[in-house]
């Protein structure tokens, strides 16, 4: 079922100029719209697209639009254009950057557009770059706090929809994308999901990395760590960036997730001493052999609705641990995804949804 909220933006009106820019970068095929300026703006969701329409401009007469063309004109420069998207309620601001191998705005900034009461609101802010050796392109992300992680599994979800509207891709494409966490290959499928090879994991303790030490081998599975005076069974792993799985406290019953405070126990986790670049904390109920619940600390973003590089690693915990089978859905707040690590090539393949929000553009 499609639901449309309608608003009026009190902003200062735009030139038939820059709106033209605007429209023709990034109008796409949809009866749902949405308008800037004086204009009426269109959320409409259920939609996998949505349609930029100026058709009410004629409504603004040359009286209104003359006071504040050179405001406009002064400040095209400093205009980012984008399409947000979510993946499971994990959004992102997705900016066209092929013509770069910078981004096109600083940390500090996409920290700003994040912001959900000054600005955009997102989790991250992701840039889509040229390839480098011999890959499609190049994703880069900045977190909602300015830093940079080295890859969000819902967010290479989200490139790759973007991608495909870049190009006006159609059906089932995939392609190869460089990111700080290595080559990753998401596939577009005919049903508009999309499927990624996550890659293998990375166990061993020092390269995920973790101060603990490793008791399964180099791996930490199950492992000891102290949070606050509590002990909590971990396990350890990276999808190209660090995650910290926990099934509950040492020696007490199993989670249930819905119980926890994460706002407080979750940054006592991603700033522990034991994990020296932070971590993404990952905890974990278990429903079935083939079915799990989590809730997730995200390194940079804070509780988050979806972490997709998360779903996958805690997959991996629970086949260490024993507790499940490689192929699970994966409950998380905003939706469901499929994680299954394949034992043939040890490759983690994650399959869920992506779906653009609204078209915009911010001034910086």
């Amino acid at each position: 079922m499609e639901i449309a909220a309608t608003a009026t933006v009190s902003v200062a009106p735009q030139s038939r100029r820059l709106w033209n820019v605007f429209s023709k970068k990034l109008v796409t095929s949809s009866s749902s719209f949405l308008r800037f300026g004086f204009f009426e703006r269109k959320y409409c969701f259920g939609s996998s697209r949505l349609r930029v329409s100026a058709a009410s401009m004629d409504a603004v007469t040359a009286e209104k639009i003359s006071p504040a063309a050179s405001f406009v004109d002064k400040r095209e420069n400093g205009v980012l254009h984008f399409v947000k998207y979510h993946g499971l309620g994990n959004d992102f601001i997705l900016v066209d950057n092929r013509d770069s191998s910078e981004p096109k705005i600083t940390q500090e900034q996409a920290a700003k557009l994040c912001d959900r009461n000054f600005g955009v609101g997102a989790d991250g802010v992701i840039f889509a770059m040229p390839g480098v050796n011999g890959t499609d392109y190049t994703m880069r992300i900045f977190n909602s706090d300015g830093s940079e992680p080295e890859m969000c599994g819902n967010g290479v979800r989200c490139f790759a929809r973007f991608i495909a509207e870049l190009e006006n891709l159609q059906g089932k494409h995939s392609f190869t994308i460089h990111t700080g966490a290595g080559l990753i290959v998401p596939e577009i499928q005919d049903d508009g999901q999309v499927k990624v090879d996550m890659g293998t994991p990375i166990l061993k303790a020092e390269d995920v990395p973790t101060k603990l030490k490793g008791n399964k081998g180099e791996a930490v599975v199950q492992g000891e760590l102290v949070v606050d005076g509590v002990s909590w069974n971990v396990t350890c792993v990276s999808m190209g960036n660090p995650h910290c799985v926990t099934f509950g406290k040492k020696g007490g019953p199993n989670l249930k997730v819905d119980d926890l405070n994460l706002p407080e126990i979750g940054p006592k986790f991603e700033h522990h001493e034991m994990f020296p670049a932070r971590t993404n904390t990952e905890f974990v109920e278990v429903l079935s052999r083939s079915h799990l619940k989590m809730r997730v600390w995200e390194r940079g973003a804070g509780a988050t609705l979806a972490c997709g590089t998360g779903a996958c690693a805690l997959v991996v915990a629970a086949v260490l641990e024993g507790r499940t089978n490689r192929k699970c859905t994966v409950d998380l707040p905003g939706g469901p995804l499929e994680i299954e690590w394949k034992e043939e090539d040890n490759h983690i393949y994650m399959t869920g949804p992506a779906e653009p929000v609204f078209y915009g553009s911010a001034l910086l």
